[in-house]
Formats: structure tokens, sequence, C-alpha cells
């Protein structure tokens, strides 16, 4: 079984590395694929080309990974900790907060006037808005499990906070312009190529302290899959893991909100395609499964947005819903059955 798993984990690995390098090799510009090697390394003669694979296609293919990984994992998380097939990384309200923020800023001026909308927009002050909404919102849920003993009614509260932030959303909506109202629609379409490798390194090391977390709780995880009382029966601090499992989703799933905006599918979907095809409950197999599983998907996903040989992008979002539903739906006709 070991060897089995062994050479799944070797077949992905070579994946990812070949979905990274088509990836590169792909966009507007059309790059041999020789330079493109020669790119990665400095070593072009072409200086135009070497800009476009080193501060373009490089940061967009490293952020594919780390939101396609971190997504997956922050899913798997949350439909561990919940039971719930359904749960994903946003379940908690924390696109939602994230989406919150970002309305603040680019829709409020409706409100506050055009000035103050003005100075605030930018890049980083959008990064900033969606990351202290998302904060926000985990803090309200944090602090509202805490006075609740049932790990459903944290999912139910989740809910809740993002239907308050979602009508708040729509109050600003009402008060804005088209222009703002357009902007606002294309940070919700999601953007990988948006970030500089300094943008980079600090979404990285977020994303790093969220998977470590993550590694921390996968005996907390395995034991959750008993059910809490089982795992209160064995010892288990299921107050503090619980809450270490939400601190780890959060930090994926709100940092790569804030940097890349909403993506969907991912986080829900790859954990069942993981479960599927490894058929196996065990977080020690599925947590690296459901990395590579997310990184190549996102990989995918990003090269067939870029439209090759063309100055159009699609949006992310539209093409990890396409791609990715259907297959879901064709692993459980086949399985005939969920593995959870």
């Amino acid at each position: 079984m070991k060897t089995k798993h062994t050479y799944s984990f070797f077949i992905l690995a070579i994946v990812l590395l070949l979905c990274f390098v088509v990836n590169i090799s792909l966009g507007s510009v059309s790059i041999p694929f020789s330079e493109v090697i020669a790119s990665v390394f400095g070593n072009s003669n072409n200086e135009s080309w070497q800009y476009i694979i080193q501060d373009y296609r490089l940061p967009k293919a490293f952020t594919a990974i780390l939101v396609g990984s971190g997504l997956g994992i922050s899913g798997l998380l949350m439909q561990t900790l919940f039971r719930n097939p359904l749960a994903g990384p946003f379940v908690l309200g924390i696109s939602s907060g994230a989406s919150l923020g970002v309305a603040l800023v680019i829709l409020g001026s409706g409100l506050f006037g055009g000035i103050f909308a003005s100075v605030l927009i930018s890049k980083w002050s959008i990064v900033i808005a969606a990351s202290l909404g998302s904060f926000l919102v985990l803090l309200a849920v944090l602090l509202v499990s805490s006075k609740v003993r049932d790990t459903m009614a944290i999912l139910i509260i989740g809910l809740m906070f993002g239907s308050i932030t979602a009508a708040i959303v729509s109050v600003l909506s009402y008060f804005s312009s088209a222009e703002q109202l357009q902007q606002y629609i294309f940070w919700g379409f999601g953007s990988l190529g948006n970030l500089s490798w300094n943008e980079l390194f600090i979404f990285f090391g977020i994303y790093l302290l969220g998977i470590l977390l993550a590694i921390f709780s996968i005996k907390a995880l395995n034991t959750f899959l008993l059910g809490e009382n089982y795992a209160k029966s064995l010892g288990l601090d299921v107050k503090t893991s619980r809450f270490i499992i939400i601190i780890a989703t959060s930090l994926l799933a709100g940092t790569i909100t804030a940097f890349a905006g909403p993506i969907a599918f991912i986080g829900l979907a790859i954990p069942h395609m993981t479960r599927q095809i490894f058929n196996t409950s065990n977080h020690k197999l599925l947590l690296p499964a459901v990395f590579l599983f997310g990184a190549i998907v996102m990989l995918i996903c990003d090269s067939i947005a870029q439209l090759p040989s063309s100055d159009y992008t699609l949006p992310i979002n539209a093409i990890t819903s396409l791609i990715g539903a259907p297959v879901v739906v064709w692993l459980l006709v086949r399985q005939r059955k969920m593995v959870f």
C-alpha cells in the first residue's frame, strides 16, 4: 500500500512540474520553449522575453500553486472539522468579510464621497481591506464560537455572518456608480497575475504559517472523523484543536482572497477529487495529496484561462467552475459513493 501511494505521489509531482512548465510557456506573447527555459535561469538573449517570464509568468505560476494548494487544504480542514461534504474554505464567512472590506474601499464613495475613495483605491489598499474584513469576521466567529460547544453551531454562525456581510455589500452596491460596480465585479472574478515578487513573498510567509498549523493538526483531523465525543474520550482537547484548525483555514483562505480575490470551486472540490482517487481518509496522505492536486488543477485552469496566442484572459473563477464541477460529478457517479 505504501509503495502504491509512493508511486502516486511521484506521478503527481511529475505532473505538477509539467503543468508548471506548460503554464509559463503559454501567454499572449509567443516565446520559443528553449527561450522559456533560458529565461527562467536568466540566460536569455532577449530581454523582453526574460522580463515576461521572470516578472510576470513565474510569479503568476507560483501564485497558482499557492492558491490551488491553499484552498484545497483549507477546504479539507473545514470538511473534516464539520464532517460536512459541502463545507468549503469560505464557509466561516471569511470570503464574505474580505468582500465587504473591498466593497468599502471600491464602492464606499457612493456613501463617503469620491475624494475619499480615490485616495484609498490601490492594490495594497484592496489587499489590506480584504485582510481586515476577513480578520474581523473571523474574530467575530471565534468570539461567538467560544460560547458554544457544538461544532455545527459554528458552521451556522459562519453562514449567518456571511449573509450579514453580503447584505451590507448589496446596500453599498445600490449607492455606487456603474464604474465602481464594474471594478468590484472584476475583483470578484479573481486574478493570479497581479502579484510582484515582493508581494508574493509576503503572501508565501502567511501561507506557510497556515500550512504548518494544518500539518500540526493532522492527528486531530483524523480523530475528528470519529466524532467529537469519541475524540474527547481519546484525550483530545477538542476546543483547542478546533481553534487551531479554524485559524489555519482563516490564514490560508483569508490571505488567498486578499491577494488573488475569491476563487470558486477549488476549496470545495479538490478534497473530494483526492479522496475518490486515493480512496483514503487518512490525513497523513490526504494533506500532501490535496496540496499536489490543488496546485495541478489551478495551473491547468490558469493555462486554459490565458487563451494561448490571444490577448484575452478569461476570468479564472469561470474556468475553475466550468472545468472542475463536471469532473467532480463524473468522479462521484463513477465511484457511486462518497469516501469521507
